[in-house]
């Protein structure tokens, strides 16, 4: 357990893209067994005090890295596609593995956005991850994130668990159609094994500090929150923290009490 006190650092500055019109998947039901992935949420990590200044105002926020991994049985596969450049989102489908089976699709899977951020510009899976900060014990949000979306991809093994359809190598490994916002189609997705991750402060990876109150907060990352995407588990979709905040002489300060894998209502070990 960690029980340190964060440090505060000032504010940091703010292959395959392409798919056919008619994807070579098939919409029917499938006679094959579904192998569907386990998005499996990974506990917040790398918590930082950071410190925002604008003309008139300052502002704090706590950065956090988040990681999602795949453990299932196939992999999440999330394929993009719109008319014509006039239309500003892809709507998104899920391509679904099946065991000795076509592929199978299962549409209104989400929406993918093109963002243009400081340092690169990309399409987004919208609404992927969220993060928000409750009281312990509640589930009322007091402060939710503003993540611009997801650009997911294979960018970390999983060496936890052993999985028999893990790829040797690294499958999705796109940039989510950077510098092209004129594509129609394209693919994202996480393989079996492999996981994916942002690190604190990375567009929207931080929470707003600014009028919380001294005390104790639970830090709650979710992954699929609405449950748009087929999984095999539902069940470890939440990880949180509990955290303390303390202010000094204005400066907020985070203590960890406690992190909780695969559970959304954390407390601390007796």
């Amino acid at each position: 357990m960690n029980r340190s006190i964060l440090r505060v650092v000032p504010a940091l500055a703010a292959g395959l893209l392409m798919i056919p019109a008619a994807l070579g998947t098939s919409g029917a039901a499938s006679e094959g067994k579904p192998l569907l992935p386990d998005l499996d949420q990974e506990s917040p990590t790398q918590l930082v005090i950071t410190k925002v200044s604008k003309p008139g105002r300052s502002s704090w926020r706590l950065g956090f890295a988040s990681a999602v991994r795949n453990i299932g049985a196939g992999p999440l596969i999330v394929d993009g596609r719109r008319p014509s450049p006039g239309q500003r989102t892809m709507g998104a489908v899920q391509v679904i593995v099946n065991d000795g089976s076509p592929r199978s699709v299962i549409e209104n899977a989400g929406r993918l956005r093109y963002v243009r951020s400081p340092d690169h510009q990309h399409w987004h899976l919208l609404g992927f991850d969220r993060y928000e900060l409750r009281r312990p014990g509640s589930t009322d949000s007091l402060v939710r994130d503003r993540k611009s979306g997801f650009c997911l991809g294979d960018r970390y093994a999983v060496t936890t668990h052993e999985l028999l359809a893990k790829p040797p190598d690294p499958v999705y490994t796109s940039r989510c159609g950077i510098e092209r916002p004129g594509l129609l189609g394209i693919r994202e997705g996480i393989s079996v094994g492999y996981g994916d991750d942002y690190a604190a402060n990375l567009e929207g990876q931080y929470l707003p500090l600014d009028g919380l109150r001294p005390g104790r907060y639970t830090l709650v990352h979710r992954v699929n929150a609405d449950r748009r995407l087929m999984e095999s588990s539902y069940e470890n979709n939440a990880s949180s923290a509990l955290l303390r905040l303390r202010r000094r002489g204005g400066v907020p300060r985070i203590r960890i009490l406690a992190v909780c894998a695969a559970t959304e209502q954390c407390a601390p070990a007796r």
